[in-house]
């Protein structure tokens, strides 16, 4: 139990008809029935048990302005009405610091949150009727916390009976050492979001400039009833050799017109439900989901600058790691819908087979830099402990991230909230996984060097309720850490494999020397993974992801075209493997258009033949393109956006192989072994490894039931006429895929027959063929 002997003083100055310097935890007990009533006027709180209509009080309100306007205080001095009801009344207990963040407890509404270093902690809260959240002018009520009572070690708490249960705005302001070389951020003027607020309100309609500087709070809801789930819901639980993985953006996969949802639909959770019967044609079985934790579509627009035309579509801007991003709830609906809708979402994927993953950003927040800092919450909070900061050089932030400030992942705080967040996820959300960005900062320490065996990276692993869900790191950073394939896993750990990615962009479009290491990446990147108990499907492949060229950019365009990230093309990696089989850009030739199009059908087939976990981007099922721009963070437009009208154009040719190859993978097991490949699973047609200008690989997969799969992979820019082994005992071959081939041709389930001893493979193409009875 809590107990409510004492009001601390910092409180009274609040309320001064109870200020007294010498008051005694036993006289104040007495005072705890202070009536709080909020009636819309900037100055009219008013603070007493029970006034006479003559009663006069001097009562003190400061105005809390969040997010830097400076604070300003005022005595006004009023005749209290005629009170013919007692005002509505809150006790104020010391509370308790553990669970971190809001919680209800017996007695009443507990708030705690962590600070090492802040000297003095104010609550603020604000009570806004519904649908005036936006118009939020930073009015708030204050309660300023006593460290000798409403702290325990470095937490600081404090619970408020009969407080509401829902629709309560919250923040805190926090001073304290204003020593930057220390690595100290405090600033009193802040109202700063709690980092365990489970729901963060702001603005309500994405990308609403009416609202551009809108301000952020936490919130919560104790009122709604608890999701229903559903009685015969059940999780998928798919093994991890079986997956295939669509990384996607919720927002950009309904937000175009095209999409034929509702207005209030498109770009939400709601609207992603509506399109799942899409995923379910394509085949795929996971969708890895980019940044759905709270963010600021509009932080580049704060202040003038190159990026200030830009909206942050992607989310790589964390604000809070607990809260849905409100902005995707269909018709503007808040954080507390969002929740909802995103269950709702969740719940709709795995009924239909597809888990989620989501991609998280633990490696840095929106706080920004020193030079133009952001603050909304950990850098105001204690910006020492929740960052990295170099205390050799003035106490700067060190930046591993690209991105300006650096989170300090193996800080034992920040280590349990990252923990925390993830449980939350997974309990609260019955999310299936986790794609960490740029892990290679988890496994650094709090000075920024190296681990060896990151604290963080092995908790995460060992971690009993994340103990079901697939763990998938960015084995690198931006400080020069690059760690692919030796990440440090505990044989959890599954990786993004940007070596499988560069080496086939670099054999398909007929780079010289290259078949060796292609041979490799499609066999499970044995090189790299194969090491303890791993298993190859810890290698997660992929040719293209949300950074980098789409599909079709990727032979369409030989240089990044990042002109409008207003940045003067300095943007982006100038590293893309790409060709644009002849002409740069956009073309109406149909030989050069037909030659990308076998280009995107070969990267496909060969992502979905090799051993490991494919993971394919949104839009390239039917050859979306950016135009050439390889870093598309900041448009909410076609470039980003799902085009549907396209997909329909393509639905029989190019979207048709797309989900026949990922289907026919889904069916054949030899692309899905458990284990790295022996010799008696693979046979390689080949005794030209040493030659860089040979260019084309052959090999059989074989079947322990005589249904062997025969590949070949010709990047000559001319025909190589193969001789196609004998197959198993009474079986013939049946061609499936000859990229080269118009659709439906190109791919045909039930197989084609009559192969010879010989065939002849086309310049730029590939083919498959199945032993079949």
């Amino acid at each position: 139990m809590l107990h409510s002997s004492v009001l601390s003083k910092s409180i009274c100055t609040k309320f001064p008809l109870f200020a007294s310097a010498n008051a005694n935890p036993s006289s104040i007990s007495s005072l705890l029935q202070i009536g709080l009533k909020w009636s819309g006027k900037a100055s009219s709180i008013s603070c007493g048990q029970r006034l006479s209509s003559k009663a006069r009080s001097r009562v003190k309100h400061r105005i809390a302005n969040v997010y830097g306007r400076q604070a300003r205080e005022r005595l006004l001095e009023e005749e209290a009405p005629e009170m013919e009801e007692t005002t509505p009344s809150f006790k104020i207990f010391p509370g308790q610091a553990f669970p971190l963040g809001v919680s209800e407890v017996d007695n009443g509404i507990n708030f705690a949150i962590f600070s090492q270093h802040a000297t003095a902690v104010t609550l603020c809260l604000s009570l806004p009727q519904r649908g005036e959240l936006d118009q939020l002018a930073g009015e708030m009520i204050e309660f300023s916390l006593d460290p000798h009572v409403n702290k325990t070690g470095d937490i600081w708490h404090i619970c408020i009976e009969d407080f509401p249960r829902s629709n309560v705005l919250y923040g805190y302001r926090m001073d304290g050492p204003k020593d930057w070389d220390k690595g100290h951020r405090f600033d009193s003027n802040n109202v700063l979001i709690d980092p365990y607020a489970k729901l963060v309100e702001g603005r309500r309609n994405f990308g609403d400039s009416n609202h551009k500087l809108s301000k952020f709070l936490g919130t919560y809801d104790f009122d709604s009833l608890p999701f229903d789930w559903g009685d015969n819901y059940t999780l998928p639980n798919l093994p991890e050799r079986d997956l295939v993985i669509y990384e996607m953006n919720v927002r950009a996969f309904t937000a175009d017109e095209s999409s034929c949802l509702d207005s209030n639909l498109r770009g939400s959770y709601a609207g992603l439900i509506e399109k799942i019967p899409h995923l379910q044609e394509l085949g795929i079985n996971a969708v890895e989901l980019l940044p759905v934790f709270e963010f600021d579509e509009f932080e580049f627009q704060r202040r003038p600058n190159p990026r200030d035309h830009m909206i942050n579509t992607w989310g790589y801007s964390t604000i809070n790691f607990f809260a849905p991003m409100s902005r995707y709830a269909s018709g503007g609906g808040g954080a507390v819908s969002a929740s909802w809708e995103f269950k709702e979402m969740v719940k709709a994927l795995h009924g239909s087979g597809i888990e989620v993953i989501l991609d998280v950003v633990y490696n840095h927040t929106n706080e920004a830099d020193d030079k133009h800092p952001y603050t909304t919450s950990f850098r105001g909070i204690d910006n020492k402990v929740y960052y990295m900061v170099d205390l050799n050089n003035e106490g700067q932030l060190l930046n591993f991230t690209g991105c300006g400030n650096t989170l300090n992942c193996n800080h034992p705080v920040v280590m349990e909230l990252i923990l925390d967040s993830l449980r939350h996820w997974v309990v609260e959300y019955h999310i299936d996984g986790f794609r960490f960005d740029l892990a290679g900062v988890l496994c650094r320490g709090t000075d920024g060097s190296p681990l060896n065996a990151p604290p963080l990276i092995r908790a995460i692993a060992k971690d009993a309720i994340l103990s079901r869900c697939k763990i998938i790191a960015e084995p690198w950073d931006c400080g020069g850490l690059y760690i692919v394939g030796s990440f440090p896993n505990w044989d959890r750990w599954a990786e993004w494999n940007g070596k499988y990615r560069d080496d086939l962009r670099r054999f398909i479009k007929g780079d010289p020397g290259m078949k060796g290491a292609f041979a490799t990446r499609i066999a499970g990147s044995a090189d790299l993974y194969k090491i303890n108990k791993r298993k190859p499907y810890h290698s997660v492949n992929f040719v293209i992801a949300h950074d980098g060229f789409a599909l079709h950019d990727l032979v369409s365009y030989n240089f990044k075209h990042n002109e409008a990230n207003g940045e003067g093309g300095n943007d982006g990696s100038n590293d893309n493997f790409s060709w644009n089989c002849g002409f740069e850009g956009e073309t109406d030739d149909a030989d050069i258009k037909a030659l990308r199009f076998q280009q995107m059908k070969n990267f496909h087939l060969a992502l979905m033949i090799s051993q490991g976990t494919p993971m394919m981007l949104m839009g390239d099922e039917y050859g979306h393109t950016r135009y050439g721009n390889n870093n598309s963070y900041g448009h909410d437009t076609a470039i980003n956006n799902f085009q549907w009208q396209q997909l329909d154009a393509r639905k029989s040719d190019h979207f048709r192989f797309f989900s026949e190859v990922i289907n026919y993978r889904r069916m054949h097991q030899v692309f899905r072994h458990e284990n790295f490949l022996s010799k008696g699973d693979v046979t390689w047609h080949e005794d030209n490894w040493e030659n860089p200008d040979s260019k084309f690989l052959a090999f059989t997969l074989h079947d322990n039931s005589g249904g062997d799969i025969y590949l070949a992979f010709n990047a000559h820019d001319f025909f190589v006429k193969v001789s196609v082994p004998p197959p198993p005992p009474k079986r013939r071959w049946f061609r499936v895929v000859d990229t080269n081939l118009p659709s439906p041709d190109d791919f045909v389930c039930e197989g084609v027959p009559g192969i010879g001893r010989t065939y002849n493979v086309a310049p730029y193409s590939s083919i498959l063929l199945d032993a079949k009875q």
